[in-house]
């Protein structure tokens, strides 16, 4: 890929001159809440109490088309990526770091152009209204999630800096409640509850896993899920009613066939299988979520319109999704929405390109696991099958998440396995020993080759 650190064709912001033709929430309270260690704030939310009991929320994107011309080299290398990829020790951004960590990153106390989705809400978190503009905001406090949680946990933990503010406290207990509501809304409604727990590695200084972390979405995870799900569904049905070429975020049905057999398998096992292992196989019957303009609906959202608004730092279809917001409800005289016999192959090389991305990530992170079970050769530990193959049992141990191989040779003595996809097994012919998914195992680490990212258990005795 195009290396763009010599790139610097990007707008420079005249914050007074966009205060006119913008609308000025800088005196209205904001926060951002992202992971402790990021830099590139891409959104923020406003909270304020109206007069008359309503409750005016902002969803503030960071306005990156705004720095970003269309037909640039900036703009040709961000498409060329079209995601920032998030290796586990390092970033490959889709935008020089001038842009993603300084100029459109939504650092507090600093006056910054964004792109926002302002509704007006009853108290039952209901949207009366919404408004879609160009804004200038300005952040009164940076959260990391944890900052977040402690506050929403009225914890003693709470940083000094942000335990005497009222206004923080108040937005955030009342926008959880909020968030909660249209959680419950989604599930009602059909969405898929499949949540996993986010795998991190704490690093010496060569970059040498030391530790492996597991983090599970907590209530300000889900806060800010839920408002930018709601300003990215608001964005598509907006679009979708005025009838323009778009770029939705689409999610088509599950294989019958695929379902059904996990369903069966549910039916079978499933008072004896961990939900996590079903949720598992769920997903695995589930189409990938694509861009595209000929809208289907997002299934796992359980959303007939549905796109990709709130990370433009990160994602190019964000860009676009902004240039078209621009153009067609703006109504803005701009270059750069990309004409619409072009947009159906910009929709699939972004597709193409996200699917690189997430598996460059699954294997960085397969790298890091092996190098940590590389120092841990020849010790036993507990796990769970988490796939069954051909040739073979994927176990997961419950300690650290690594996943590895137990070859078909190696699982029982003086018998020749049998393998029955449709109940996700290995059969012992002679023996009758089976092998299912769900099934705890005790094992030992025996190969872990770093190289091509493979490791390989072999099953302790007391297990046959």
């Amino acid at each position: 890929m195009k290396n763009d650190t010599h790139i610097q064709h990007f707008v420079v912001p005249n914050i007074d001159a966009e205060v006119i033709r913008r609308r000025d929430m800088r005196e209205v309270f904001t926060f951002t809440i992202d992971p402790k260690d990021a830099k590139d704030f891409d959104d923020a939310l406003s909270f304020e109490k109206q007069e008359d009991g309503t409750f005016q929320v902002g969803v503030h994107i960071a306005d990156v088309t705004y720095f970003v011309q269309p037909d640039t080299d900036i703009d040709k290398s961000a498409y060329e990526k079209a995601t920032s990829i998030y290796y586990v020790d390092h970033v490959v951004p889709m935008l020089p770091e001038e842009l993603c960590n300084n100029l459109c990153s939504l650092r507090p106390n600093e006056d910054k152009l964004t792109m926002s989705v302002i509704f007006t809400m009853d108290e039952n978190a209901k949207v009366l209204k919404y408004k879609i503009c160009r804004t200038v905001i300005r952040s009164n406090f940076r959260l990391a999630y944890e900052d977040a949680q402690n506050i929403l946990d009225d914890s003693a933990e709470v940083a000094p800096l942000l335990r005497h503010s009222c206004e923080l406290e108040t937005a955030l207990k009342k926008l959880n409640e909020f968030a909660k509501i249209l959680r419950s809304e989604r599930m009602a409604n059909g969405a898929l509850d499949i949540e996993q727990e986010e795998l991190q590695f704490e690093l010496d200084e060569n970059k040498h896993p030391i530790r492996i972390i597991f983090h599970k979405p907590t209530d300000a995870n889900h806060l800010i899920e839920e408002f930018m799900l709601l300003a990215n569904r608001t964005i598509a049905t907006e679009m979708g009613k005025r009838g323009h070429e778009f770029v939705y975020r689409v999610h088509d049905k599950p294989d019958n066939e695929k379902l059904e057999q996990v369903g069966a398998f549910t039916k079978r096992f499933g008072d004896i299988i961990p939900a996590s292992i079903i949720e598992m196989l769920t997903i695995r019957a589930m189409a990938k979520a694509v861009y595209d303009t000929h809208n289907i609906g997002h299934y796992g959202l359980a959303f007939d319109y549905y796109t990709h608004f709130t990370s433009p730092i990160r994602r190019y279809p964000d860009m676009m999704v902004h240039r078209l917001v621009a153009k067609f409800i703006l109504g803005e005289r701009t270059r750069g929405a990309v004409a619409p016999e072009e947009l159906k192959e910009a929709c699939l090389h972004c597709s193409e390109m996200e699917q690189f991305a997430q598996q460059e990530e699954r294997n960085s992170v397969k790298e890091m696991q092996t190098i940590w079970m590389a120092d841990h050769m020849g010790e036993e530990f507990d796990g769970i099958i988490v796939n069954v193959t051909d040739f073979g049992l994927f176990v997961r141990l419950d300690d650290n998440c690594c996943e590895g191989l137990i070859h078909i040779t190696d699982l029982v003595k003086d018998d020749y396995m049998l393998y029955d996809a449709k109940n996700f097994r290995l059969i012992g012919e002679r023996t009758g020993k089976t092998f299912t998914i769900g099934d705890r195992l005790h094992v030992k680490l025996s190969r872990a080759d770093i190289d091509k990212r493979q490791i390989d258990f072999t099953l302790v005795e007391d297990n046959n």
